[in-house]
């Protein structure tokens, strides 16, 4: 396993990270248990999660846990062999103060999540969405404290824009906080829109984590035009998560796995090679019901696509407009 240092916080962590939004249900406690073990012998040190993961069965205002609980029996005795993240800031309830970034809710919720994850510390705790109604420097003081009080390693941001994720460095440097580490984006060949972020993260040490680089099961191959979709697929046990399987993105897939038989790769690992390879990258949150596609997605981090290739899967997969440059080109 070669391992890529995640952001600034000189933590080495493996190219592929662990997901476990699907621990509860499809993935029961169990089997959730041995993957998380699988993986680790496999050489994976990082695990990802948090608190409102509860598998298929989450609905919005749930109050999640489920996940962590999961995680935390399953890293009993193991627990420094892994960088562990988990989020704060998704509803895990239905009152008003359930939910969002404030200081009270971020300082609630991480005792939660070190009970339910049975640790001391948490190595990278990460605010899951932006809240528009606390400023960010009311949730960047909450996380400061957390840190100071010895619960916190580092602190991270999920579904951040480079703007968002500036002002927070700034806040940073001007009040002597914590700096941001790591950037979790959506982020795959087929979903691009957070692309013109990358080499600002790559500039400024932030480490790039995204979630669904296989975009749901899309990027695997397991989805063919005409055919009914596998029984145990996402399409198929949870459809309202997944994109609509058109011509168009039918066309799309075709095309990227007639590049990936160029060179005799599987799709999963052809997709998630090209995602590694993308600037600023440290680790990408790969989600499985079977050690299988563990070891597929290990494989993938070893695998180089030719220098063509990249043209060619922009053309196929268009990256979102950037600013032209008359001067440099």
């Amino acid at each position: 396993m070669r391992y890529r240092v995640l952001g600034s916080s000189g933590l080495l962590v493996s190219p592929i990270c662990l997901g476990t939004m699907t621990f509860g249900e499809p993935v029961g406690e169990a089997d959730a248990i041995e993957l998380v073990h699988g993986a680790i012998d496999l050489g994976i040190n990082f695990v990802d999660t948090a608190n409102v993961y509860e598998g298929y069965k989450r609905f919005l205002g749930s109050p999640g846990g489920t996940a962590e609980e999961i995680v935390g029996k399953a890293l009993v005795g193991r627990r420094d062999q892994v960088v562990l993240a988990t989020k704060v800031c998704a509803p895990v309830g239905p009152g008003p103060q359930d939910r969002g970034l404030s200081a009270s809710h971020i300082l609630r919720e991480v005792d939660r999540s070190l009970k339910r994850l049975q640790t001391d510390y948490i190595d990278l705790y990460v605010m899951h969405w932006p809240d528009k109604h606390v400023p960010l420097e009311t949730t960047m003081a909450a996380m400061d404290q957390a840190v100071r009080q010895g619960k916190v390693r580092y602190v991270g941001a999920s579904n951040h824009n480079a703007a968002q994720l500036c002002e927070m460095l700034w806040l940073a440097d001007k009040r002597g906080w914590p700096k941001i580490v790591s950037s979790q984006i959506p982020f795959s060949l087929l979903r691009r829109e957070f692309q013109n972020d990358l080499p600002f993260c790559e500039r400024h040490a932030i480490g790039v984590t995204p979630y669904q680089p296989l975009q749901g099961g899309l990027l695997t191959g397991k989805y063919k035009r005409g055919n009914e979709p596998p029984v145990d697929s996402r399409v198929a046990e949870k459809p309202e998560w997944m994109w609509p399987l058109d011509d168009l993105l039918f066309d799309r897939l075709e095309s990227i796995e007639a590049l990936a038989k160029e060179i005799q790769s599987p799709f999963a690992q052809y997709a998630l090679a090209w995602t590694l390879a993308q600037r600023g990258m440290s680790s990408l949150v790969v989600g499985s019901k079977r050690i299988e596609q563990i070891q597929d997605a290990v494989a993938a981090a070893a695998l180089e696509l030719p220098t063509e290739h990249f043209k060619k899967l922009d053309t196929i997969c268009t990256p979102p407009w950037q600013q032209p440059d008359p001067v440099r080109g």
